[in-house]
Parts: structure tokens; sequence; C-alpha cells
């Protein structure tokens, strides 16, 4: 659309994870296992979580808004590159793009947030067990969900709305897979200084603040453990927070890589950097929620006990 004298974007290009096309059809075979894999995961810890009566209890709650939220973390972002492996011409619409970017800034925000109640849960249970209960509470637990929401909600209204202000007047080749901030503002026809403070900003609110809480968390937890008197109590409480301690790891750790690197947040496609900002993103947006339910049931003796035992009664109820 022509107006004035330049010409605004309607559309972007997605040049996605690589130019060559005789890899179009592997990666598109290679993600849309990944993408079946998490959906099947992530559907199974809510099915199992909220059927299963030993699975009734805030650490499983908190459990079943994670695999809700990576449902729809990788569906935001998985579907479009999948179609783009496969179409010539690889476009989305602005429209498409602010959406995809709203999306995709909630629910980074709303896991931070999440990943932070799910520590607490685990330092009440181990650090005050006596009063576990009365703490983590259904009422209270609920508060802590809805809180981790409104954060990345919240975090995306101001990010969104500050990138809407800017100008797209010509340039309209994103070299990425998706529509995410810091790529999008490379392409803007204005000064993005302010943009890139507020974007570097919120990170630390959303993702540096709860990760040292987190960190802070452990420590103590850490602490109380060393102080068990016999391995077997030891080796069960650390057993109990390995599962979160690993995907806290691999969710901040690519997050921080994107969002907190110093200097220039993106660079071009020419640089070797723009590549490993891909990898880093596909990871956090793709992997991790494909991961996060292999990471839980893998590691966690209730949540295969469940899952045993539902599948029996479901064979029973076939039988029958």
């Amino acid at each position: 659309m022509v107006t004035g004298n330049f010409t605004t974007v309607v559309e972007f290009i997605l040049l996605g994870l690589t130019s060559r096309q005789d890899l179009q059809i592997l990666l598109f075979i290679v993600f849309l296992t990944c993408y079946i894999v998490s959906l099947i995961g992530n559907i199974v810890i809510i099915w199992i979580s909220s059927t299963n009566p030993r699975l009734h209890t805030p650490m499983y709650f908190f459990l079943r808004n994670l695999s809700f939220l990576d449902i729809w973390y990788t569906s935001c972002v998985v579907p479009k590159m999948l179609n783009n492996f496969l179409s010539v011409k690889k476009t989305i619409t602005y429209i498409g793009c602010v959406t995809q970017m709203f999306i995709h800034i909630t629910l980074g925000g709303t896991e931070c947030y999440l990943l932070l109640s799910m520590a607490y849960d685990r330092y009440v249970a181990i650090c005050n067990p006596l009063h576990y209960s009365n703490i983590m509470h259904p009422t209270f637990c609920i508060r802590m969900a809805a809180a981790s929401w409104f954060a990345g909600i919240v975090d995306s209204v101001v990010n969104t709305v500050y990138t809407l202000q800017l100008p797209f007047c010509g340039a309209n080749v994103v070299d990425h897979f998706f529509c995410e901030v810091p790529t999008l503002l490379e392409l803007a026809c204005a000064d993005t200084s302010l943009n890139k403070t507020v974007l570097f900003f919120w990170a630390i609110v959303i993702a540096v603040i709860p990760f040292f809480v987190i960190l802070i968390t452990y420590v103590n937890i850490i602490s109380s453990i060393m102080k068990i008197r016999t391995t077997t109590g030891r080796r069960k409480a650390f057993s109990t927070c390995a599962s979160h301690v690993i995907v806290v790891a691999l969710f901040y750790g690519t997050v921080f890589f994107i969002y907190l690197r110093p200097g220039k947040i993106h660079v071009s496609s020419q640089d070797k950097m723009a590549t490993l900002d891909k990898m880093a993103t596909l990871f956090y947006s793709v992997i991790t929620p494909m991961l996060n339910p292999l990471i839980y049931t893998l590691r966690n003796k209730d949540v295969k006990l469940a899952l045993i035992e539902t599948t029996r009664k479901k064979i029973v109820l076939w039988h029958k």
C-alpha cells in the first residue's frame, strides 16, 4: 500500500531456517514429527494429571498449566513454519505477523513466571513440609497461575504496542521463521532505540527477576536437602526438583541469549549470529515444549505410575 512517498508494508516474507530447496521436505518431516510429539506429550500430561487422583496436587496443577501453555507456544510458530517449507511464496500478512508476535510474547512471559511458581511449590514442599497444604491451597495456586498469565499479557501488550507504533515502509524480508520482535525492529524505517530499551527492560522484569528468584529458591532448597540425614531422603528430595531444574535451564538459557545479549539485539543474515539466533529461538519455541513432557514423564515415578494405572483401566473398560 502506497502512502505519501513510501510504501507501507502489508505483508512480510519469512526467510525461514534455510534457503536450500533440497532441505525443505526433510525439515518439514522433522518439525512435523516434533510438533506431533509435542502435542501428544502435552495432551497426555494434561489428561493424566486431570484424571488420576494421585496427581491432584499443586505441583501437577502448575504442570497442567505448563503443558497447556506449551501446546499453544509451539502451535503459534510451527504450523506456519511447516506451511512455508512447502510453499514457494513464504509470506505472512501484517496482521498475521502481529498476532503471532503477540501470542508468542504472552506465552513466553507467562512461562517465565509459571516456572517461578513451580519453583516456589518445590520450596514449600521441601523447606516447609508441615505447612505445605495450608500454604499451597487451591485458591493460592490459582492466583499464582493467574498472575503468571497476567504478567505475560502485560509484557506482550507493552512490546506489541511499541512495535506497532513503528513505520514499516519498504523492507519486508524477515530473516527468521516467525515474527519475533527483535527481528522486526531491524526492518523499521525509524529510530528503534526506545523500542530496544523497552524490550530490554521488560526482559529483565519478565525473565531475569524470576530467574534469580528461582536461583535463590533452589539455594534454600539445596540447603534444606543437605540437612536431611538419610541418603534415601536426600535422593528423593533431589529427584522431585531435577525435572524442573532441567526445564528452567533449557528455557532460560536460550531466552537470555536472544533478549539479553549486549550490543545489537539482532544482526544481518550474513552474520553467523543470525543463524545462532534462529537456533536459539527454535530451541525454546519448538524443542523445549516437545521435551518438557518427556522430562517430566521419564524422570517422575508418580506420572509413570499414573500413566500405567490409567492405561490399564482403559484397557479393562475396552475389554468389557
